[in-house]
């Protein structure tokens, strides 16, 4: 989160673009992303952060030197960051955060993009018991038609109300068996799943081994990524979608036709040598981000900005905020160091 074609890596300086101009198409992408997604422990609860103010946070990101803002659609907690009539709304939000944030980040040059977790929501979990794995905060939901359809619907609204040049997909993993240290019941949904993927009836948890599992979940998720896909590009043909991975040459996506037809593909996990590994599974035009910050001291951002093997790849971080100021703080932690470097390089 494969055929060997080669890649295109990015291109381009690493300038931003004018006030009011989106940064030209093949400029390095430089990405941070505020957290909404997590507590101190777990997922946010409902509420947190909903103060959050579009002007500060565009502020942050202006100083940061960005040029590509990554906010939230819904996060883990299933709450929508826009007025959604599909997804439940952020309790306490003011105003329409989301489609706020957007305006101001054209007007400041930069993209924005929003978010969704595809293998967790709090939300959908506690309203569709029977439709998912108890697992909280954790990859929860196998990719039932009935969750599709509201991956469809609110995909297709948040494209429609705010002006969002694209989306990141995160935990793009179908749930069943996911997990080899958890204790999994095959779920009715699941295997009625089985039927409409094989197109014969479910053979039986004994049936399913290792093998049959994995196929069975490569072909949920292949089914998905088509739904999500069709679902953008049909609202907003030009729209980016961007997939972040912890796990590049995890069963269920190695090799896979999402690999191939992403816009963006992230790499996540601390260890950037795994980002080189997949240049050449993916297609001609994906473009490739490295994620230096977020995971603490387990990253590095200036080793890797400083890294020549680099010197094309997209630069992003993530940091969660202090539940007051909604703003990531400057606390001398690790992700406070990585922020600073790449204040330092974007800056430049």
């Amino acid at each position: 989160m494969r055929a060997t074609i080669s890649c295109i890596l990015l291109t381009g300086v690493a300038v931003g673009a004018a006030a009011g101009e989106t940064p030209a198409p093949q400029a390095r992408i430089k990405a941070f992303c505020i957290d909404f997604n997590w507590a101190a422990e777990g997922f946010a609860p409902p509420g947190m952060y909903a103060q959050a103010s579009p002007k500060v946070h565009l502020e942050w990101y202006r100083d940061m030197g960005v040029n590509t803002i990554q906010t939230f659609c819904v996060s883990c907690p299933g709450y929508a960051w826009y007025r959604s009539e599909v997804a439940p709304v952020q309790p306490g939000m003011q105003g329409d955060f989301l489609a706020e944030l957007t305006r101001l980040g054209h007007e400041a040059g930069m993209r924005v993009m929003g978010y969704f977790c595809i293998g967790a929501n709090a939300y959908w979990s506690k309203t569709h018991p029977d439709e998912v794995h108890d697992l909280p905060n954790a990859i929860a939901i196998p990719f039932t038609n009935t969750y599709l359809d509201y991956l469809d619907r609110v995909i297709r609204e948040v494209l429609t109300k705010t002006g969002i040049d694209g989306f990141m997909i995160d935990w793009v993993y179908n749930a069943s068996h996911f997990y080899p240290d958890k204790q999994y019941t095959w779920l009715d949904c699941e295997k009625q799943m089985y039927q409409e993927l094989f197109n014969a009836p479910f053979p039986g948890a004994e049936a399913m081994d290792e093998a049959a599992i994995t196929e069975f979940n490569r072909r949920a998720v292949d089914r998905c990524w088509k739904r999500i896909r069709t679902a953008a590009k049909s609202t907003k043909p030009d729209c980016v979608i961007w997939l972040t991975c912890f796990d590049l040459q995890h069963p269920q996506v190695a090799g896979s036709a999402m690999l191939r037809e992403v816009d963006w593909l992230m790499n996540e996990h601390s260890d950037s040598s795994k980002l080189q590994a997949v240049k050449d599974a993916v297609g001609p035009n994906t473009r490739l981000i490295q994620c230096i910050c977020g995971w603490g001291d387990a990253h590095n951002a200036a080793a890797v900005l400083a890294d020549p093997a680099f010197a094309e790849a997209g630069m992003y971080g993530f940091a969660r905020p202090d539940p007051e100021t909604t703003l990531p703080p400057d606390d001398g932690s690790g992700n406070a160091r990585n922020i600073a470097a790449m204040r330092k390089a974007f800056n430049e």
